[in-house]
């Protein structure tokens, strides 16, 4: 923040924010029809809980924890470790 005289402006600096749809409660999730739609919005991918492993080894992003999602996408999860489309 910047105090010029005596009122106090402040910036915002909105760079490199990605815009994730919110959707209802009771909504149904939404479904990506491969791996390079979805990790257009959830660029890690999207795992079934917080406490599953990457087994495939290292991975870029750590992906977004997600369980309807997740289970809307268990196809897209190749190698069945609970992260679907993980990058």
């Amino acid at each position: 923040m910047k105090k010029i005289g005596a009122v106090l402006t402040a910036t915002v600096l909105a760079v490199g924010v990605s815009a994730i749809p919110v959707q209802p409660a009771d909504a149904a999730p939404a479904k990506f029809k491969n791996c390079t739609m979805l990790n257009q919005t959830y660029k890690g991918g999207v795992a079934k809980s917080a406490t599953v492993r990457n087994k495939g080894g290292k991975t870029k992003y750590a992906p977004t924890v997600n369980a309807a999602i997740y289970n809307a996408h268990t196809t897209l999860d190749r190698d069945k470790d609970g992260i679907a489309c993980e990058r």
